[in-house]
C-alpha cells in the first residue's frame, strides 16, 4: 500500500520502516511517489500519519511498529475504509492481467481415491484460482513499482515492457548474449533489476522475484512453449 507521509513522531526511522511494510502490505493502490512531504521531527502520540494513495483516505501507524505488524496495520486500515474492495481486484483493474485457468472440468466425473487429485470440490478450484491469482498480481504491483523494485533512477519494468510484453517467458531457457551463457528467466529479470532499473541484487528465492517471475508468465498465457527461441 502506497502512503504520503503527513508528519511523524519518529523521524526517518519510521518512514524507513513503512517503506519496507509496502511490500509485506499487499495493498492494491497504484504506486506512486512515497514520500510526498518531508518527514518533520518528533511530534505527539509516538505515530506517524499518513495519507493513503487514494489521496483522501487518512491513516496512522505506531513509531515503533516494524515488519508484518506495521504491513497488517496498513492493510487494516485501507480494508476498513474500502470495505467494498478489494486490493487484488483493485490492482486487476488499472493494468490488464489475464485471469488463471479454468479447471472445473476437474469436477465432472472421474473424481475419487485413484484419481491424481482425489476428489475435489468447487470450494478447492476457487482457492486454487484465488491463490495463484494474488501470487501474479503482487508481481503486478511489484512491475509497475519503480519503489518496490529498489530502483536508484525511478524505472520501473513496465517502462520497457507495458503488460510484461516483449519479454518471451515462452523461450526460456535460452543463450543471453548481456549475460554470456545460457539462462532461465529469473536470471534476465535480475540482469534487468541490477542494470536498466538500477536496482539491488534479488535472490533466485526473494518473494518479489518469484512474483515477478509469476506475472510475467501469466502475461504469456497460451503462448506455445519453444525454448531457445530467439
Amino acid at each position: 500500500m502506497c502512503v504520503d507521509f503527513v508528519r511523524t513522531g519518529a523521524g526517518k526511522g519510521a518512514v524507513a520502516a513503512v517503506l519496507a511494510a509496502f511490500a509485506l502490505a499487499g495493498a492494491g493502490c497504484e504506486e506512486r511517489s512515497a514520500l510526498k512531504r518531508p518527514a518533520h521531527g518528533a511530534g505527539g502520540g509516538g505515530e506517524t500519519e499518513v495519507i493513503l494513495c487514494d489521496g483522501s483516505t487518512p491513516g496512522a501507524v505506531a513509531a515503533a511498529a516494524t515488519g508484518q505488524v506495521l504491513a497488517d496495520s496498513l492493510m487494516d486500515q485501507w480494508k476498513r475504509a474500502h470495505p467494498e474492495r478489494d486490493w487484488v481486484e483493485v490492482e486487476k483493474e488499472q493494468h490488464e492481467l489475464k485471469p488463471p485457468a479454468d479447471n472445473s472440468a476437474l469436477l465432472k466425473g472421474g473424481q475419487g481415491p485413484e484419481h491424481p487429485y482425489g476428489r475435489v470440490t468447487k470450494q478447492e478450484l476457487l482457492l486454487w484460482a484465488r491463490e495463484t491469482e494474488k501470487f501474479v498480481v503482487e508481481g503486478s504491483r511489484i512491475f509497475h513499482s519503480a519503489e518496490l523494485l529498489g530502483s536508484t533512477v525511478a524505472v520501473s519494468c513496465d517502462m520497457c515492457h507495458p503488460h510484461a510484453a516483449n519479454t518471451h517467458p515462452e523461450t526460456y531457457p535460452k543463450y543471453q548474449t548481456q549475460l554470456g551463457r545460457a539462462v532461465l528467466l529469473r536470471d534476465m529479470i535480475e540482469w534487468c533489476i541490477e542494470n536498466p532499473v538500477r536496482g539491488a541484487h534479488l535472490s533466485g528465492d526473494d518473494p518479489r522475484m518469484r512474483a515477478l517471475e509469476a506475472y510475467i508468465i501469466a502475461q504469456r498465457s497460451g503462448t506455445v512453449m519453444v525454448y531457445g527461441k530467439h
